[in-house]
């Protein structure tokens, strides 16, 4: 990922920064650029509240390259409070314990390390909610 591309999605993935419909309250994650023939404000920004649950999940054990050292991780459909479906990585939580509709809460994480010359890439994950 360069880092001009990184600097610019930074708030969806550090915030979980959406979308809300003006007109119907629809919420969208993420955030997607005006289309045809839509006003200009015909949605607002909208911090999420990075609480959801569990609708879906599965553990890797064939992962991409470059996530060799992390695997077997699970990874989730996770349905937000507000409404949108987000899929993330799931951390600090045992395979064994996830379940459809644990809640869950994002956290931030280090996500990639693009080398020495490069940036390391922090973003959201989820996690089993605490208390």
């Amino acid at each position: 990922m360069e880092i001009a591309r990184h600097w610019r999605g930074r708030a969806a993935r550090y915030r979980l920064e959406g979308q809300r419909s003006r007109s119907t309250g629809e919420v969208r994650f993420p955030p997607q650029p005006i289309t045809l023939g839509e006003s200009a404000d015909a949605w607002e920004t909208v911090t999420l509240s990075g609480r959801g649950e569990i609708y879906s999940f599965s553990v890797l054990r064939q992962v991409p390259d470059g996530y060799e050292g992390l695997a077997p991780y699970p990874v989730a459909l996770v349905r937000l409070a507000e409404g949108p479906l987000v899929t993330a990585q799931l951390t600090d939580c045992a395979e064994g314990d996830l379940e459809i509709g644990m809640p869950v809460e994002m956290v931030t994480r280090k996500l990639v390390d693009t080398g020495p010359d490069g940036v390391l890439v922090y973003g959201y994950k989820f996690r089993p909610t605490l208390g």
